[in-house]
């Protein structure tokens, strides 16, 4: 999914979302002082999909003169770990492939329509809702001119499964197809729920009606590849993809720069820009927008004051960018000491005073998290209780536990990703509680990001901090089934709880939106409760800049394709 984890960052806004999903900070402008926070915060929301609010996207506004086509837009971001759709699990990848690459359908940009048909022109669903049948566009093709058919789906779906492309997340995205679990197990190399009917209509069975299944399609491991591409090529057919997004790959240098060109065979009108340039090299975000070498960026704390002051230069390029639906954390290994006793958990939780470091730290800038899905997305309660500041309680919880005893406590490493310099403020600010308001000490560790998301999923890390993750789509399975079913390969901890995965399984197949909801309530109050994170942000409402000549550059709380519809009035 996309894991849309977001490293946390001194900023006041994620310009490009990283999931699945998890995702660093889309590093190419800057993240949110660590995540971001809706400005209301509604009770209990019983519609799944459909009823995300009218302020999740904010537009610059075009110019008298109408869209034209031409011109090169800049942004700063960094290399991602992987430019195989197949194989994303980060925004910093995710933000570079659903400009390049798509599926079946896509995620909405209009917040009353949240899913919207991509490659597929319409899709049917059969048998009770078990049957999902999809009727492709007719004319469709591949930046190279193939023709895209139904046959490529089936096989990109099963190319995605299969051992040989060890992908982390297929089965998670694609293993409510029926066959697709065989694939992963290496005991067959088709799916039988993937049935080409002919070559403009696809047919999947899936094992039982899920009503966010349509959901799981919009994620890259769902999208289509060209398969003599990817064959001829073998594992540099990422240097020189076939696509199908409004862009194309048209340079890719290590450390310095992605250039993306407008795909002139992309189904839908083409983008107005001839190319997109994403500057991998680093900088400083707000001098290299003051000098026109990028054209967006978020604002940072130590610039708010001066951007926001009428009589500034900047202030004229000033926008407000609504709350990401993300939730940042600090990560627990349940299965490695000390983390694997519920009491010395909970401790942590209760150590940390979340909202002096709001107060304090980001002057009331970001918003404490004492549950997992956050204000304002499907399926968030105002009545999840969770672990708030309570150093008394924290201490003797402590004692409580098997850990109590700070002469045989294990040692415990904290990994943040970076590459030197410092660790990052929230990170610095809860480990100092847990030192002062429990007498523990935590080593914290740098690794660079690639590093770190490949040690995450494969369960290497003792605790880890430094991201947060971002909905994947608009449903609260993205959060509580995908992040803490015992059987999840997102689940990067290792928590099980034999209630939570009753409650998240009854939630896939509950057909009635109000129990489903309930179900993953349940769920999250458990969670919560037993500690399997330490929640430390929901999002805020945050401020970017950009210059004057951009227009139609969406911001959404929902990580989508955006620059196909952007243009410059220069």
């Amino acid at each position: 999914m996309r894991r849309i984890i977001i490293g946390m960052a001194l900023s006041l806004v994620v310009v490009a979302a990283v999931a699945c999903s998890g995702g660093s900070g889309s590093p190419t402008e800057a993240a949110a002082p660590p995540t971001s926070t809706p400005p209301s915060a509604r009770a209990t929301q019983p519609a799944i999909a459909p009823d995300l609010q009218d302020d999740s996207k904010s537009d610059v506004s075009a110019g008298a003169s109408g869209p034209t086509q031409g011109g090169i837009f800049n942004t700063l971001w960094s290399d991602p770990p992987t430019l195989d759709p197949h194989l994303v699990t980060d925004g910093t990848s995710y933000g570079i492939v659903i400009e390049v690459f798509s599926g079946l359908v896509r995620l909405g940009s209009d917040t009353s329509n949240p899913f919207e048909p991509d490659l597929a022109e319409s899709w049917s669903v059969l048998e009770g809702g078990t049957v999902y049948e999809f009727k492709l566009r007719n004319g469709l093709t591949f930046s190279n001119g193939d023709p895209v058919t139904a046959q490529d789906f089936k096989w990109s779906f099963e190319r995605a499964a299969h051992p040989d492309t060890a992908s982390t997340v297929a089965e998670e995205f694609l293993g409510d197809i029926v066959g697709i679990h065989d694939i992963v197990e290496g005991n067959a190399t088709t799916a039988e729920g993937i049935e080409v009917v002919d070559e403009r209509t696809l047919r999947l069975t899936i094992d039982a009606p899920k009503a966010y299944f349509i959901a799981k399609l919009t994620y890259p491991t769902a999208f289509v590849l060209n398969k003599n591409n990817v064959e001829s090529l073998g594992r540099n057919w990422v240097d020189e993809p076939v696509s199908t997004g409004p862009f194309t790959l048209k340079e890719y240098r290590i450390g310095q720069r992605i250039r993306l060109a407008r795909n002139d065979n992309f189904w839908d009108r083409p983008a107005y820009l001839d190319e997109v340039v994403f500057n991998l090299a680093g900088g400083v975000a707000m001098a290299m927008y003051e000098n026109d070498e990028i054209d967006v960026t978020g604002v940072g704390l130590a610039d708010l004051e001066r951007v926001q002051d009428p009589t500034e230069e900047l202030n004229k390029d000033l926008v407000e960018v609504p709350p990401n639906f993300a939730v940042s954390y600090v990560g627990f290994n349940i299965n490695e000491a000390p983390f694997d006793d519920a009491n010395f958990r909970q401790a942590l939780n209760h150590a940390v005073d979340k909202q002096l470091i709001a107060d304090q730290v980001f002057s009331n800038l970001v918003k404490p998290a004492y549950g997992i899905i956050p204000p304002g997305f499907p399926g968030f309660s105002a009545d999840i209780q969770g672990l708030e500041f309570d150093p008394e309680l924290a201490q003797d919880l402590l004692n409580q536990s098997s850990y109590a005893d700070a002469g045989s406590r294990p040692r415990i490493v904290l990994t943040v990703p970076g590459t030197g310099g410092s660790p990052g403020l929230t990170t610095e600010v809860v480990a100092d509680m847990w030192r002062q308001n429990l007498g523990i000490e935590i080593e914290i560790q740098q690794v660079e990001w690639a590093t770190y998301i490949q040690d995450l999923h494969r369960g290497r890390l003792q605790a880890w901090s430094g991201l947060s993750w971002q909905a994947d789509y608009p449903d609260p399975q993205t959060f509580i089934d995908v992040l803490f079913r015992s059987t999840s390969a997102i689940n990067y901890g290792g928590y099980a709880n034999s209630q939570v995965d009753e409650y998240v399984v009854n939630a896939q197949t509950e057909q009635d939106a109000t129990k489903r909801v309930q179900y993953y309530n349940d769920a999250e109050q458990i969670v919560v409760s037993e500690a399997a994170w330490l929640p430390l942000w929901w999002g805020v409402d945050s401020k970017a800049l950009v210059k004057p000549w951009v227009q139609d550059y969406a911001f959404s709380s929902l990580t989508i394709a955006k620059f196909k519809d952007v243009w410059l009035d220069k």
